[in-house]
Parts: C-alpha cells; sequence; structure tokens
C-alpha cells in the first residue's frame, strides 16, 4: 500500500563500509554485502531529521553488482598511535531507498509540531537538494551521494534473482522509538534472517524483528519548543535541531 508521505531516492557511491561485527574482534573491519536498515535510515535522517516524527525504512532496491575491494589502513589506536588493518570495502555501490515517516508518539513533548504536509514538503525538498547534511555510506570515510528517483524504473543487476543473506544486524533501537514497553529507557540491537527477492529487499518494521537483544539503560534527549528546538515555526534546511531562519 503506497503511503502518503512516502519518499524515493537513489543513494550511491565509490564505497561503502556496513560494517559486520563479527569482523571487528580483531581489528578489521569487513562490510555486509547489503546494507542495514539503520545505515538507510541513518541516511535517511541525513537527508531531513526531526525528534517529531520517526523514518520508516520500506525497501531498497539493490543496482549494482555486489563486489568488495581490500584496503590497508592505519587506524588510530585508542592509547595512541597508529595500527595496521585491513578493511573490505563494497565497490561502486548504488541503491535505491522508499521510506515513509511516522509521528513518534514517544515525544508527547513535540505533538505541537505535527504538521504531517509540512514535514512531507520539506522531506521532499531535501531529497532534490541532496539531502541537509553529509551522507555517508556506513563509514565517514565512504561519501554517498542522494538524488530523487523512481524506485521501479531501470535495470537492476538483481532484477529476477532471489539470495539470502543469513542473520544480520536490523538495526538499534534507542530509547526515545521504542514501541515494546519493556524496551522504554532501553537501548536494544535487532537482528532478522535477510533475504533479497528480484533485487529487493523489503525490510521488516523495527518491532517486527524476533532477534533482539537489551544492551544497557538509556535515557532519551529532551527537545525544548524555541530553547533548543523551532518547532512549528520551521520551514526550511538548517542545523541539528532545525535552529534556522523561519520562511513560513
Amino acid at each position: 500500500m503506497d503511503k502518503p508521505n512516502r519518499i524515493e531516492y537513489s543513494v550511491f557511491g565509490r564505497y561503502a563500509l556496513f560494517t559486520d561485527p563479527l569482523s571487528k574482534t580483531g581489528g578489521e573491519k569487513c562490510s555486509y554485502q547489503i546494507p542495514t536498515y539503520q545505515a538507510l535510515k541513518g541516511i535517511t535522517e541525513s537527508i531531513y531529521w526531526k525528534p517529531t516524527i520517526t523514518w520508516i525504512i520500506d525497501e531498497c532496491r539493490v543496482m549494482n553488482l555486489i563486489q568488495t575491494e581490500s584496503k590497508g589502513i592505519r587506524p588510530v589506536k585508542y592509547n595512541g598511535g597508529n595500527d595496521l588493518a585491513y578493511y573490505t570495502y563494497l565497490r561502486n555501490v548504488e541503491y535505491r531507498v522508499r521510506a515513509h515517516f511516522e509521528w513518534n508518539e514517544n515525544r508527547d513533548d513535540l505533538a505541537e509540531d505535527r504538521n504531517e504536509n509540512k514535514h512531507y514538503d520539506i522531506a521532499k525538498r531535501m531529497v532534490e537538494r541532496g539531502g541537509r547534511r553529509d551522507i555517508f555510506l556506513g563509514a565517514r570515510e565512504c561519501q554517498g551521494y542522494v538524488e530523487p528517483c523512481s524506485f521501479e524504473e531501470g535495470k537492476g543487476d538483481y532484477d529476477g534473482s532471489k539470495l539470502s543473506f543469513g542473520i544480520m544486524v536490523h538495526g538499534i533501537t534507542y530509547p526515545d522509538e521504542a514501541v515494546r514497553e519493556e524496551e522504554k529507557g532501553k537501548m536494544t540491537v535487532r537482528l532478522w534472517n535477510a533475504q533479497m527477492i528480484d533485487g529487493v529487499i523489503q525490510f521488516p518494521r523495527p518491532e517486527d524483528c524476533d532477534i533482539r537483544q537489551v544492551m544497557r539503560e538509556a535515557k532519551q534527549k529532551d527537545f525544548i519548543l524555541e530553547k533548543n528546538f523551532r518547532g512549528i515555526k520551521e520551514f526550511e534546511g538548517g542545523g541539528m535541531f532545525g535552529m534556522v531562519k523561519d520562511f513560513g
């Protein structure tokens, strides 16, 4: 079913690193073959985000062949100096993404800002402009670029195929977006059995992931209208909390 506040965009870049946590134990990093839900959510939030809304990633279409490239890296060590490691990146990636936003029901303090037309109009403009903030494909060194697209147009390299990627990280549920009562005030990691059918990955909603683990207690950030949040007066792009000129 089509969503009234849905956006579609293409995100692409030379490299991507959606880190498989199993590869971090030795200091080396290896990318998953496909982006995680959380990575795509982060990209969408870089296009446009407000604490009033929660982005839901509906599906992702993989347009290019999955290719990897390993590089020798000298990462900075926590105790000073440099280390030697190999990072395995995805190369020449392009994904088409469908996402829609819903109200963050944990944010009753921002109910005054629940203006669907305003947020949807801004989100569409930000897609056309390539996003409010820099786009990264999983890691800071992997610059990405966003532009509007039609999700189903064009030919993808995995059209007509079916692949399974096994159990992988879906994302993290932070306390301000927790839906399950037992996870309110906590940080929870979610996993899922990833499948791609006809080149398209259809993600389950965060609350529908069956494999989940509470990591620790956490507290949601407070937003105060006219102090660190402009709310209903904000119409155009700016900093993290929308402290920008009022075009309305």
